[in-house]
């Protein structure tokens, strides 16, 4: 019989090899769950990553607030990041903006420089020499293409704006870092009576949280600055006195607006107190004008009607006409100005008094109230057009049916007197609004017409 072949040895080989493609594929498996689990992980950090950019906290944006706020949130976080850590360049435009042109010239951080009243006193400051910087937040409470087009003409005249936030501690700290202030206009504020109502929480982050947070930077800051501040006749609330004067009462606001005032008044008078800080605020009365605001009644009335839509005209409850001392943006620039020249300097210093500091409060106001159906009048002639007026009882939104400046104190303290009539100021602010919207006025259309057919 033939001897059967030997396949031990093709056996042991076969064990062999299913052995090593074992160990082959055991190393295949568990390097691909590696490099699995690191792409999990890398994946995860990038969308962890992502959200926390782009998404607050839930404990720091809780569901009640407006969803603009939100948004606002991540604004500062980018403020922070971009603006305080501008670089050579950034800081230079900063440094430059500040820098006063005439001896012993100020340099004054303007908040809400690209506001109304801002846009005005910044300008105002430079040409006479000062050292202006600007701070806004270019929020969209009424159309922000006109703060840009504020914006625009203060470059023009160097005059730089940072654009952030008042909350915003870090960047705050570093403009005071960059720049010696030796006086601050604040004049950053959520502006409206009625807009309360839709959004109370703006209101306290502006007005009350926002001025806090700037008052903090400057107690630290070395030297301290001067303040000057905008406050509003809105404290006077349910004050019955007439004309309204800085010594009435004014623990009655009609208004969360006219409230936060107050509280901003009751605040300068602390920080005054404990860190000898110069405060003086500035209460004005319906300040009006060209680059004005869109939400004040004579800017819409304006828009209302040339688009030949109707305007509401309110009475009181007791059938009054509603009137209000309209005051011109130039007397309120020359006020703003007057109060900067006369405030001495803070006694402060690294956060600690040294002395008792002053703390002042003044109207600026025309001294000559107008009943609103005056003011549309004065339009409808400007505008050669007629108004479709309604006529309605005034709602319970915060608004008061009256209001006049007594300007004694002012003017004996840095000659501040009005100078400019409703009718000329209206005349000017529609013959800006004209240019600016490119309007072509009815008379100008008519005298075109008349022109073609002869």
């Amino acid at each position: 019989m033939p001897t059967p072949p030997d396949t031990s040895k093709t056996l042991k080989l076969e064990r062999y090899n299913n052995y090593l493609r074992k160990i082959h594929s055991t190393k295949l498996i568990t390097a691909s769950s590696k490099l699995l689990f690191r792409a999990t992980l890398l994946i995860a950090l990038i969308l962890i990553l992502f959200f926390t950019i782009n998404y607050p906290p839930l404990s720091d944006t809780p569901h009640h607030v407006p969803p603009h706020h939100r948004l606002h949130h991540h604004s500062l976080l980018s403020t922070s990041l971009f603006s305080a850590g501008g670089g050579a360049a950034w800081e230079k435009q900063v440094r430059l903006s500040s820098t006063p042109r005439r001896t012993n010239g100020f340099s004054v951080l303007v908040t809400g420089a690209a506001g109304f009243v801002g846009s005005h006193c910044s300008l105002a400051l430079k040409k006479r020499g000062d050292g202006v910087l600007g701070l806004d937040n270019f929020n969209n409470y009424y159309d922000p293409s006109l703060k840009r087009a504020r914006q625009n003409l203060l470059s023009k005249h160097q005059v730089f704006i940072v654009k952030g936030d008042l909350n915003d501690g870090p960047l705050l700290t570093k403009l005071f870092d960059v720049v010696p202030f030796t006086h601050v206009l604040h004049l950053a504020a959520q502006a409206g009576v009625r807009y309360a109502m839709q959004n109370p929480q703006s209101y306290i982050s502006s007005n009350i949280a926002g001025f806090v947070n700037l008052l903090e930077v400057a107690k630290a800051a070395n030297p301290q600055p001067s303040i000057v501040w905008a406050s509003s006749s809105s404290v006077y609330g349910l004050n019955t006195e007439n004309p309204f004067s800085e010594r009435d009462r004014t623990d009655q606001p009609a208004s969360l607006y006219a409230a936060t005032k107050k509280a901003g008044e009751e605040i300068a008078h602390t920080y005054n107190h404990i860190y000898g800080l110069s405060l003086t605020g500035l209460r004005f009365f319906t300040v009006y004008g060209p680059w004005g605001r869109p939400d004040m009644a004579y800017f819409f009335f304006t828009k209302d009607i040339l688009q030949g839509k109707s305007i509401d005209i309110y009475k009181t409850h007791d059938q009054k006409e509603v009137a209000r001392d309209f005051t011109y943006i130039d007397d309120v620039v020359k006020g703003c100005l007057g109060a900067l020249d006369t405030a001495e300097k803070s006694t402060g210093s690294g956060g600690k008094k040294k002395g008792a500091a002053q703390l002042r409060v003044y109207n600026l106001g025309n001294t000559s109230p107008v009943p609103v159906g005056r003011l549309v009048s004065i339009l409808e002639g400007l505008l050669s057009t007629k108004a479709k007026k309604h006529v309605i009882t005034m709602p319970r939104n915060g608004d008061v049916p009256f209001t006049h400046a007594n300007v004694t104190l002012a003017f004996k303290d840095f000659g501040y007197k009005p100078t400019t009539d409703l009718s000329t100021g209206l005349r000017k602010f529609v013959k800006w609004y004209i240019s600016y919207y490119g309007i072509q006025s009815k008379t100008r259309k008519e005298s075109q017409a008349t022109g073609e057919s002869g």
